[in-house]
């Protein structure tokens, strides 16, 4: 008698949070790519994170007041996703809402390779909800993938650069003065 085989057509119905330290990835990328034009590229990433399950929220956090209308718009119409200022780091605000989270979703997928989110991990773990870290690997705390279920690696082929703009930070000089020549007296 032969072993049963598992039906190739199992659907999974995981429920999916990922919540993203911004800042921190932020950094990390531009630190890897030595360029601070550098973006993620969310349309390739999320799915890859996703697999076949489905997502709930996804939240962005971001410290400070400039954010890009461009990547909020994007998040939301392609994600229903919201982006979250935050007064300083996104670490408070992130572990608050991942707390709120943990009773309504099955995974958490944090965004970040920050040490600080350790005991979260933890926390939400004990919980009974499964915690992946999606990060750059090099700029990632070791002790932060060990206490995760599952770690996902974010490479170059998950970001683009943006075109350097012309003219330096402010653009193109509108006056421009020539030089003088200034000759010693003879």
């Amino acid at each position: 008698m032969q072993p049963s085989r598992p039906s190739l057509d199992i659907v999974i119905s995981q429920s999916i949070a990922i919540l993203v330290d911004g800042n921190n990835l932020e950094r990390s990328i531009h630190d890897e790519a030595g360029d601070t034009q550098t973006m993620l590229n969310f349309d390739t990433l999320i799915p890859r994170l996703l697999g076949n399950r489905g997502l709930n929220r996804l939240i962005y956090f971001r410290e400070g007041k400039h954010i890009s209308a461009k990547l909020q718009e994007r998040l939301h119409n392609n994600f229903h996703g919201s982006v979250r200022p935050c007064h300083k780091s996104a670490d408070i605000p992130l572990t608050i809402n991942a707390t709120q989270l943990a009773s309504k979703v099955d995974t958490i997928i944090i965004m970040s390779g920050d040490s600080d989110y350790v005991e979260l991990v933890r926390h939400l773990k004990s919980e009974g909800v499964r915690v992946e870290i999606a990060a750059v690997p090099r700029t990632t705390s070791r002790l932060l993938v060990d206490e995760a279920d599952y770690f996902h690696e974010i490479t170059r082929e998950d970001w683009f650069s943006l075109p350097q703009k012309k003219g330096g930070p402010r653009g193109p000089s509108r006056h421009f003065i020539a030089p003088v020549e200034v000759s010693e007296p003879e």
